[in-house]
């Protein structure tokens, strides 16, 4: 397994400023964030794939990684810029 608390606590991206305006940009902002997880979610699944045969598999490693990667995609959402660049683009288009 790989800490990497070191490598969240200095990320050094700082996100615009986003014009939240009314309710509908509200949700738009909710929902471009899950994306963003997501998106991460998806990208630690794949990146983090332990296929080690070394080592017998218990029943609650798959469990455990994907609680893992679940914490991770929610700690890191925001910090990308997906969400941001996704809400921009789906605000000029209304």
């Amino acid at each position: 397994m790989v800490d990497n608390t070191m490598a969240l606590m200095h990320t050094t991206y700082s996100p615009q400023s986003i014009k939240v305006e009314n309710n509908t940009d509200v949700r738009l902002k909710e929902q471009t964030d899950k994306f963003e997880a997501f998106f991460i979610k998806k990208v630690l699944d794949i990146s983090l794939k332990n296929d080690n045969k070394l080592f017998e598999k218990d029943a609650g490693d798959k469990i455990y990684n994907s609680m893992y990667n679940d914490a991770m995609s929610d700690s890191l959402t925001g910090k990308f810029g997906f969400s941001e660049m996704l809400f921009n683009f789906l605000k000029e288009g209304r």
